[in-house]
């Protein structure tokens, strides 16, 4: 006997949630088209030029692509070491200071105190942000923190799992994300004695430093486009070390059937190590990133993206890597053009409402599956 396909109508049918989720995004497409056009047909926002539109999709994509920078890393924990890591976030904190510690260093050597300027502190009468570099006046020192906080935050990633989660190796993952929280206090607060809790400027303001796209009045700034670059640099070297290596060979192998992978004779520890390493980097140069486009830093900022991370890495498919860079990317978008219709005060709530909405149409998140590939 003939089978058919399921087709949306059947999905409808199965799952009466799905059919408001599809009725509202109708809605907010019409309401959208309608916006752009100079009529208001909703209660929520006003007219919407061409322009606006851009300018938020633009910048979800570069805050997307950070929030899936960091995803990887956490979806790489989850689906090799089998438990959520919640203090994924205060290695974010950790790599945006240490990184930017080295930047200020090259940025203004000789010219402030070492201490002041490796803290991320003002000296004297100068402000951090007087102190800060720009991609387009400090290159190298830009570049060089970055290099800094992927290794820096790597470096202390591999000790925490040595000092904290490698004697717990063998126990469940409840009791290792209980152990996490702990060691997320541990480094938040760690990093707030060492640098400070106040909240202060870093990034410096060049002249004419913004790029204006002609005919769609979109601006878009040196920062940006470096995180653009920087970002999708960092993800398709990934992707080439998980599908064109004998280390992603392994992990993918290790997140697939770990009993499997140990019969035949893979280093479970060295693939351990490797995704403490590649996901804390990962984490650290996310962070570094984070604040090269906001242009200020806190010590428990990591730990309020954290959420948005988690939200990334379901959306997109838990332990998938590419998942995560997808969910960070729907997240982004959503989070800056949802102030289309409601005030910014609500775009997490936003984020969270769309993340529920996707698992309603598809319950494995879009790529779905426990897998590094």
């Amino acid at each position: 006997m003939a089978t058919t396909e399921p087709n949306l109508v059947d999905s409808i049918r199965a799952r009466p949630g799905l059919t408001l989720v599809v009725a509202f995004g109708v809605l907010l497409l019409v309401d959208l088209v309608a916006k752009l056009a100079g009529i208001s047909v909703g209660p929520l926002g006003g007219s919407l030029s061409t322009g606006r539109l851009g300018s938020n999709l633009w910048n979800g994509i570069v805050i997307g692509l950070v929030i899936g920078l960091a995803g990887i890393g956490l979806s790489m924990t989850y689906s090799i070491l089998s438990f959520a890591n919640f203090s994924h976030g205060d290695l974010v904190s950790t790599g945006a200071f240490t990184g930017w510690g080295i930047a200020f260093l090259i940025a203004a050597f000789g010219e402030q105190p070492i201490r002041a300027l490796l803290s991320v502190r003002g000296a004297g009468n100068v402000s951090p942000g007087e102190i800060g570099a720009h991609v387009l006046s400090t290159p190298v020192a830009v570049l060089v923190g970055l290099v800094a906080a992927f290794v820096i935050t790597a470096v202390v990633s591999l000790a925490l799992d040595r000092t904290f989660y490698k004697p717990m190796r063998d126990r469940d993952g409840i009791s290792l994300l209980i152990a996490s929280i702990g060691v997320a206090l541990v480094v938040r607060y760690v990093i707030q004695f060492v640098y400070g809790s106040s909240r202060r400027g870093v990034t410096a303001t060049v002249d004419a430093s913004n790029l204006v796209i002609p005919a769609t009045g979109l601006s878009i700034n040196a920062h940006q486009l470096t995180i653009l670059v920087a970002a999708i640099g960092l993800m398709l070297a990934m992707h080439f070390m998980l599908q064109h290596t004998k280390l992603g060979t392994a992990m993918r192998a290790m997140a697939d059937n770990k009993d499997l992978a140990l019969v035949t004779g893979i280093p479970a520890e060295r693939v351990v190590t490797a995704t403490w390493i590649l996901g804390g980097g990962l984490a650290g140069a996310s962070g570094y990133l984070y604040v090269l486009l906001r242009g200020t830093i806190q010590f428990d900022f990591g730990w309020l993206l954290l959420l948005l991370m988690f939200a990334a890495v379901i959306l997109g498919g838990i332990g998938s890597v590419y998942g995560a860079i997808a969910g960070g990317l729907v997240i982004g978008v959503v989070f800056t053009t949802s102030t289309i219709w409601i005030p910014s005060d609500f775009n997490e709530a936003a984020v969270f409402a769309v993340m529920i909405a996707v698992l309603l149409v598809r319950p494995e998140g879009i790529f779905g599956g426990v897998s590094t590939a």
